[in-house]
Parts: structure tokens; C-alpha cells; sequence
């Protein structure tokens, strides 16, 4: 190697060019022109998972096929061109690789211009590298790009079939454009029916995210998860037990039927398939069962955004006739009934509403087991009403649904319910199971009820919700912080001013005015309408009865009861039902959570239900 006295030399003979360059290998050292540079671990990571899906930019795998047919300028001049020279390329030994290229860079071309046939061609080419007519060719399960192919096809399909705003989905049989010719869709009509109902208004639902549930439950694979609503069937003994707004998770498949060829101007079909989440788990796609893509958990968040089930909490503690309840029908299903599936009842609290079940709701029902045996329905009352009425409302509805639901009496899956509640909730689920005789009556009056001098209609409402017979249908039950001793707050300061807000309805009110037209002597002395709070104050004769009568032979009961702190639970409360409260025996189980009131979707709550079903089905 030259010194540096030499190169010095050489710089004032006029060889400065060749002395600057040798300078620079000597001021470089030996590092090579091909080489590695080490990264940190994040930088590895995302060099190795980076997508158009992820990142906005298409991945490594097609900038280096851009690179290998030196299009990476063109691409970026002339992305159009560039797709349909390399797309006149199908055909040639390296198709699966193309194909692959072609589904990101439409993909990616497709976000940028919101042009929906390249979303469709981004789904057209991913199928085809997914399920390639010789499956010789088709990629290894190892291989990332599936993965990557897979989630193209279904943002592809969902984006690619949206109307107008981007969210709704339009599933008509039609022809649509692509990049390459014309796609003749039609529709398979078989899907469009969910447990007997015609579904319509589809909803792109995988770009929404969720909040207010701890968990996102979806399954990866193949199709555009979707909510649909569900139109009324007509048959209103039917129709009436749907929650308003139902939504239901299904999955849109579109089956591609002719390969992707490069001659220009081609014309492709395709059909259209939809499949209920709750029944099909996977569809056959040549010789393979592929898991179909669901989001159970972004359908159900999107039906309670907004719902006005939120506004009756307060409003339905307060007013006894608020319209989003009536005594007549209060039970409704979140999905059209299922032959062969046992109900799950979920009873709320006060101030409350069926609304707060939903992180219980997430959690059963994406259970794969318990998802495919039970149903869930809710009961929604007015809160501030006496609780034997509210509890009449529950054991009527159950009754009316289920000779609704299947009266022929050929579904067993029906008289094995199973009714959870939640604090007041719990009061009124327990009057599902018991046997009162006249211990109501006979501890507000002494005048015998069949010789009580009251309106016929007072008479037989009296008759409906004081004198009770267990439910045969319902076989478990569940207490959730239930006060069947009564709650000390309903005792204090803040149970007179609850009773206060109260409201009580108008046939109640008749109620009150019947009563008190008794002689001197009778019923009237004692007997009154009560609120709610009035009920659950612990020296009020109706918690009293009800707390001592025995629950019927044959059911099995369990208790779920909440405790703040770390003390003796037998020494603690909940903030609202002290443990010696919410305590009773016999029970088959008690669990004590380490939580305040609103115990019900903690999930050691969550879990210790789960168990009950699946003793309840026999797995222990």
C-alpha cells in the first residue's frame, strides 16, 4: 500500500483524481461493497412482517419482484401500467409469485384511489394464488403471503362489493368491472336466511374498533365478516321476542369460478355465499376445509353503540311505565331462537339494563361449546316497581316465549333454562322458582285474599304476582350479589331518596286507590303499593317472606357473592349487600369475588358462570 509521502507526490505530478480515491480506501479500511449491517430486533421484525395491509407500503416480497423485473421506477411513475404489464405476464412458470404481486399492488393502488375494481382484482388474484386450479401450485400453509393473501381477499371482497359510504355492503347479483374485464356475480340465496329470518342492511364490519369490552373475539380465516339485520318474519308471536336493532355476525364468501388469464378483456364469475357464524365454522374450497373469517365481538359492540337500551337505566328506575318496557312483552333473544339450544335469562339490577351483560355476553358466547348449545335472552323492567310485579312480568314472559317459541312442546332444550340475576335481578329470578302459597298475602293482611273486598282487575293482578308456582321450565338459577335479606343502602339516606324519584305506573296507581277503599280493619291498614326500594329494605314483610321461602326441589342454585377488601367475607359487603345478605343455604356452589356490586362482569363472575353451564350440560 502507497505511503502517504508517495500519494503526496503523485497529488503534485497532477494525479490528484487517482490520489483522492486511493485516499478514500485508505480513510474506509477493508469494508467490503456486499456485506451486512446488523439491526436492532424491531427493525428485523418489521422488515420481516411488513404489508400494504400493516404499513401502507406494499411488502418485501413485492418490491423485490418489482426490483427482479426492474419496474420499482415505473411502479412509482405509472402504478396502473406497471400492474397490467406484469399481470400480461400470467401464464409463465413464476404465476403464484405474480399473482401475489398483483393482489398487493391493486390493493395498495386501491386505497390510494378508492377505485372499487381493483379492490375486486386484489380479491380475484389472492383466490387464485390461494386456490390454484393445479394445486401444485398452490403455497405452502408456512408460507406468509398466505396469510397475507388471505386477509387481501376478504378487505378486497368487503371493500371492493361497498356502496357508497365505504361501510355498507351490497350483496345484489350484478356485473362489476375489474382492471382486466367484466366479473358476473351472482348470489347463492341460501345464506340469506338466519334461523328463519331474511337477512338485509350488511355492514363491513372488521374496520370498526371496539371499546368498552375486554376482549375482541374473532376466528382468522377466508371471507368479509359482516353485521346484517335481520328483517321481521311477519309472525309478531315471533317477531316480538328480537331485540330492536338485531345484528348478526355472518361471513361473505365470494367464490371465484374461472382463473385470472392475461389476455385482456375477459369475463370472470363469481358467486356470492354468506354463512351464519353461529353454524358454520369453515367452507369447503376445493379439496380443503378453510376456516371462514368472523367478528362476534365487533357485531355485538356495534349493535349496543348507540342503542337506546342505554337511556332506560335511570329513566326506567324512575318512571314504572317507561316505554322501553311493558308488562307484556320485556323478554327479547339478540338472535332468532335455535331449536335444541337452552336459554341463558339474564336478569339486570337496579338502575340498570340488560345493556351490562355484554362483557358476560362476549365472553359465553364465544365460548365454541357453550355457543353452540345455549342462546342468550335478557329481561328488561322497570326497576323502581314493586318487585313481584317485575318478577309476574319475568315468569309470564318466560311462559308466553316459550309456548311462542315451540308449542308443540317437542323441545326439551326449553324447559331446561337457566336464569342468572344480578342484585334486584337476583329477587325476581329466585320468584321463578319457588312456591309462595298465600305467605305474601298473609303477611300484609289478615282478612283472607278470596274475601277482600277489591276491583276485579286489582284482584286478579294481586292474584298474578303475590301467589306463585315454580316455573317447570326453569331448572338452574343463578345469584349474583342479590340481596334476599335486603340491602342496607335501601335502610339509609340514599333508600329515601330513591323512593322519592319513583314513579310508580298507572295500574299500579289504580292499585293504590282500589286498597285503601278497604274497611277499617282489613287489607287496607297495611296493605300498600311499594317501590322497589320499599322491598328491599330488610324489614320490609316482602324481602322477609321471600328470603325464608325454599327453593323448589329439583333446581340447582348458586351464589355468586361480592366482598370489597381482604377481610372475613362473613364479615363484608359489596358497597351495597352485606355477605350475610346475599348468603343462603342450600346452594349446589358459592364463590366469593373480591369485587364491588357491579360484580357481574368481573372475570372470576365470568368464569364462575361459565363453569355452571358447563356442569349444567354435564361437562364437568
Amino acid at each position: 500500500m502507497p505511503s502517504a509521502s508517495r500519494i503526496g507526490r503523485w497529488a503534485a505530478r497532477g494525479g490528484a483524481p487517482a490520489a483522492c480515491a486511493l485516499l478514500i480506501v485508505l480513510l474506509t479500511g477493508c469494508v467490503s461493497p456486499i456485506g451486512v449491517n446488523r439491526i436492532s430486533a424491531r427493525e428485523a421484525n418489521n422488515a420481516l412482517s411488513a404489508d400494504v395491509l400493516t404499513t401502507g407500503q406494499v411488502g418485501p416480497d413485492t418490491n423485490q419482484f418489482l426490483s427482479r423485473l426492474d419496474l420499482t421506477q415505473r411502479y412509482q411513475e405509472d402504478p396502473q401500467g406497471t400492474i397490467a404489464v406484469i399481470h400480461s405476464g400470467l401464464g409463465q412458470a413464476d404465476e403464484p409469485a405474480r399473482l401475489f404481486v398483483l393482489a398487493e399492488l391493486s390493493f395498495a393502488y386501491a386505497q390510494r384511489t378508492h377505485n372499487h375494481a381493483y379492490f375486486l382484482a386484489a380479491a380475484g388474484y389472492s383466490w387464485q394464488f390461494l386456490f390454484p386450479q393445479n394445486a401444485e401450485l398452490r403455497a405452502s400453509r408456512y408460507d406468509p403471503r398466505t396469510r397475507i393473501a388471505m386477509d387481501l381477499y376478504n378487505r378486497g371482497v368487503s371493500a371492493g362489493l361497498a356502496n357508497g359510504t365505504g361501510i355498507d355492503v351490497d350483496l345484489s347479483a350484478r356485473t362489476l368491472a375489474l382492471p382486466y374485464g367484466q366479473l358476473q356475480v351472482a348470489v347463492d340465496p341460501s345464506g340469506f336466511q338466519f334461523g328463519g329470518y331474511q337477512l338485509e342492511q350488511f355492514v363491513s364490519i372488521a374496520d370498526f374498533e371496539v371499546r368498552g369490552l375486554r376482549n375482541r373475539y374473532r376466528q382468522r380465516g377466508i371471507g368479509a365478516p359482516l353485521a346484517a339485520s335481520i328483517a321481521k318474519s311477519g309472525q309478531q308471536n315471533v317477531d316480538r321476542w328480537l331485540a330492536a336493532r338485531t345484528k348478526v355476525a355472518v361471513t361473505a364468501l365470494l367464490r371465484f369460478s374461472d382463473p385470472v388469464q392475461s389476455a385482456p378483456g375477459q369475463e370472470m364469475h363469481a358467486t356470492l355465499e354468506l354463512y351464519d357464524d353461529t353454524a358454520t365454522a369453515s367452507v369447503k374450497i376445493d379439496d380443503l376445509n378453510v376456516p371462514l373469517e368472523t367478528e362476534t365481538t365487533a357485531t355485538l359492540a356495534y349493535q349496543l353503540e348507540g342503542a337506546p337500551v342505554w337511556d332506560f337505566e335511570f329513566a326506567g328506575f324512575r318512571k314504572g311505565d317507561f316505554s322501553l318496557a311493558s308488562a307484556q312483552d320485556n323478554l327479547f333473544m339478540l338472535q332468532p331462537h335455535r331449536p335444541g339450544r337452552i336459554p341463558v335469562v339474564f336478569v339486570h339490577g337496579t338502575a340498570s339494563s340488560p345493556a351490562r351483560w355484554a362483557e358476560m355476553a362476549n365472553e359465553l358466547m364465544n365460548d365454541p361449546v357453550l355457543a353452540q348449545h345455549y342462546q342468550l335472552w335478557f329481561y328488561i323492567y322497570n326497576t323502581g316497581n314493586p318487585i313481584a310485579y317485575s318478577a309476574m312480568g319475568l315468569r309470564e314472559s318466560l311462559q308466553r316465549a316459550v309456548q311462542d317459541m315451540d308449542p308443540q312442546g317437542l323441545d326439551p332444550a326449553l324447559h331446561q333454562i337457566v336464569v342468572i340475576g344480578h342484585s334486584q335481578g337476583g329477587l325476581l329470578t329466585k320468584m321463578t322458582v319457588v312456591d309462595s302459597g298465600t305467605r305474601f298475602w298473609d303477611a300484609r293482611s289478615k282478612e283472607p285474599f278470596e274475601d277482600s273486598k277489591i276491583s276485579p282487575e286489582t284482584k286478579e293482578l294481586l292474584r298474578r304476582s303475590l301467589f306463585i308456582k315454580p316455573l317447570p321450565s326453569v331448572t338452574t338459577v343463578v345469584f349474583i350479589c342479590t340481596p334476599h335479606r335486603g340491602s342496607f343502602v335501601a335502610e339509609g339516606f340514599f333508600g329515601k331518596i330513591g323512593r322519592r324519584l319513583v314513579s310508580l305506573p298507572g295500574t299500579l296507581t289504580k292499585m293504590s286507590v282500589d286498597l285503601v277503599k278497604l274497611n277499617p280493619g282489613g287489607a287496607a291498614q297495611t296493605l300498600t303499593v311499594p317501590t322497589a326500594i320499599d322491598n328491599m329494605n330488610g324489614s320490609n314483610p316482602f324481602i322477609q317472606t321471600l328470603s325464608a321461602l325454599p327453593i323448589a326441589p329439583g333446581v340447582d342454585a348458586h351464589s355468586i357473592i361480592a366482598v370489597k377488601g381482604n377481610g372475613p367475607p362473613e364479615k363484608g359487603d359489596d358497597g351495597v349487600v352485606r355477605y350475610s345478605s346475599a348468603h343462603i343455604e342450600p346452594v349446589a356452589s358459592e364463590l366469593i369475588v373480591r369485587s364491588s356490586h357491579s360484580a357481574q362482569a368481573e372475570p372470576e363472575t365470568i368464569e364462575e358462570v361459565r363453569r355452571i353451564l358447563y356442569a349444567h350440560l354435564g361437562h364437568q
